[in-house]
Formats: structure tokens, sequence, C-alpha cells
């Protein structure tokens, strides 16, 4: 009923689409609304991730990590450059796996703001 409003999201994957069905049933229009737009500001574009990757990869050694959050990982690629580079480039190969495990985390976040806010 309310399917479409999560194809607004840039990115979004199959698999996405489906994590946020199932988190958000139930929700009214409005916490929908809310979740969306609380949501949209936290998540990371797969697209996005694979240039955070890149980055990672030829400039600021484990940059990706920062981003989703993994600041130890993060201070261990910068201070390894990436692992002797190696997983700077899984973290590339795998980049849409690292962006939806980040927005996985973010739904439910999201989701324990908008249910804190309806009591």
């Amino acid at each position: 009923m309310f399917d479409s409003k999560f194809m607004s999201l840039p990115g979004i994957s199959p698999q996405e689409y489906s994590y946020l069905q199932t988190a958000t049933n139930g929700l009214t229009e409005q916490q929908l609304q809310t979740f969306l737009m609380v949501y949209s500001g936290k998540r990371k574009n797969p697209s996005d991730m694979l240039l955070f990757c890149a980055i990672g990869l030829f400039i600021v050694p484990g940059l990706q990590r920062f981003i989703v959050g993994q600041i130890g990982m993060g201070l261990l690629y910068l201070f390894t450059a990436g692992l002797c580079f190696i997983g700077s480039i899984i973290d590339l190969i795998n980049h849409k796996q690292l962006a939806f495990e980040h927005n996985q985390k973010m739904v439910f976040e999201s989701l324990q703001i908008i249910r804190m806010g309806s009591f």
C-alpha cells in the first residue's frame, strides 16, 4: 500500500526494498512518512559507497569504513594501507553489501526514533 514510496530512495536494491517492506509493516502512513524522512538522511546509496571504496583504495585507506561508522576498522585500514590493499579491494568488490549492512542498522535506528516519538 505504501510500497511506491520506497522507490524514491536512490539506488534501492530489491534486497533493501524487501527488507524495508518487512521492517515497516504495520506503520501508519504518517509514521511511514516520518520513517522515510529520517531513514533517507541516514542511508548510504550503493553507488556512493562504490565511490567511497575507490577513494579508500587510491587516496585515503579506510574511508569507506569511516563513512559507515566502523571507526576501528577504518583506523586499521588507515594504518595498514587498506590491509595491504587487499581489504580495500574486497570492499570495492563488496560495496553493495557494505552499504546494505549499514542501511540495515539505519532502518533499526530510524524505527526506534519513530517508535519513541509515538507513545
